[in-house]
């Protein structure tokens, strides 16, 4: 055997060796994949998926053959579907980032056209015959029940601490003012120097007994019909102004009709905590709050002119108040955003689809 025959055999026997090597590297990679108890997909620059999982199977319903090759807004729902196109477009123009690196709860569509929240994180992979985006997809369809029930546990007991404060505590007040009443006008019959004295204590439990049924009607708001939210929301700032002496005021130039009660109610909770926050933490003498709707969309607005909250960010540094309302806003398919005024103070700004839209979160 020749020099040059020994070095092709060896040259042979290293690229065996590095097919090998990358084989089992492959097989590897490929057996984390289909483990995986997330779907995990790849697509490329024009949004058509190059490989899928077993669980992307799965979850979607769709056979990897059925996946291959297609586009990914195969597993959304309208109108993402026809905007994702337009996604991906902009981004390789402009670079703006909505989801990529960031991650956000969005929507997505099982085979059977079923309609369900998951947590989506994409990745980007820069190669040298272009970009390549990988998702994974994790349903939190339970999660989001479990959410809706806290919050309708919470709303159930906000309501009974409510009815009771009316029912009993209020009824306790009006009996012992009453008595308090016949007991001051005899003393002034009789001339006596402690009818001053029981006059300021009438004065103090009407004030008590005001504030009481103030604090109910927040704890148990009547909207029960489409213009409840706003009435609701006119009670709010009516309430806070005498409870806390300070201006609050409730804008809405054009009537937002909002006919489904739980939605009403929930927004209404949002406003209160913002309200709630800008008296406590904020130091707040005036505070704003803003109803409207717009393309499809309710937006509820609450601005002040206090000191802001720390980072400006829900969840973050201020306590459970701004997560509370995040997943309050959340759960009616919305988003709430909390940043500075440029006057100073904080704005707190929830938009949400109309009801009937509510199972849209987001886009891709």
């Amino acid at each position: 055997m020749t020099a040059t025959t020994h070095q092709q055999e060896e040259i042979r026997a290293e690229l065996e060796s590095l097919r090998e090597a990358l084989r089992v590297s492959e097989e590897r990679h490929r057996a984390i994949l289909e483990t995986a108890v997330n779907a995990i997909i790849t697509i490329d620059e024009q949004g058509i998926i190059q490989s899928v999982n077993t669980s992307t199977e799965k979850l979607f319903g769709f056979t990897k053959v059925e996946m291959l090759g297609k586009n990914i807004s195969m597993l959304m729902p309208t109108p993402y579907r026809e905007q994702h196109d337009n996604y991906l477009e902009n981004y390789r123009k402009t670079g703006e980032r909505k989801v990529i690196g960031i991650g956000r709860e969005v929507v997505a569509q099982r085979k059977d056209g079923s309609v369900f929240p998951v947590d989506l994180s994409i990745g980007e992979v820069l190669l040298p015959q272009g970009r390549i985006f990988t998702g994974i997809i994790r349903d939190i369809s339970d999660r989001k029940e479990l959410e809706q029930k806290i919050l309708e546990i919470s709303e159930e007991e906000q309501q009974r601490i409510g009815q009771d404060i009316h029912d009993d505590l209020c009824q306790q007040l009006a009996a012992i003012g009453c008595l308090a009443k016949v007991a001051h006008q005899r003393l002034k019959q009789t001339d006596s120097e402690e009818a001053d004295g029981l006059s300021d204590i009438v004065r103090l439990i009407t004030h008590a007994n005001t504030r009481a049924r103030e604090m109910s009607r927040g704890l148990v708001p009547v909207v029960l019909d489409s213009d409840g939210l706003m009435a609701a929301l006119g009670e709010l700032a009516v309430g806070t102004e005498k409870i806390f002496r300070i201006t609050c005021r409730f804008w809405c130039d054009q009537p937002v009709h909002v006919r489904d009660n739980k939605t009403a109610v929930q927004l209404y909770r949002i406003a209160q905590e913002a309200v709630g926050n800008a008296i406590k933490h904020s130091n707040a003498d005036r505070i704003e709050i803003l109803l409207t709707a717009s393309e499809g969309n309710i937006h509820l607005c609450i601005r002040d002119n206090g000191n802001g909250i720390t980072d400006h960010v829900p969840g973050k540094g201020t306590g459970m108040g701004l997560l509370t309302m995040t997943h309050r806003a959340k759960m009616l398919g919305g988003q709430l955003t909390v940043s500075p005024v440029s006057i100073g103070g904080t704005q707190v700004l929830c938009v949400i689809p109309m009801p009937a839209n509510i199972s849209k979160v987001t886009n891709w």
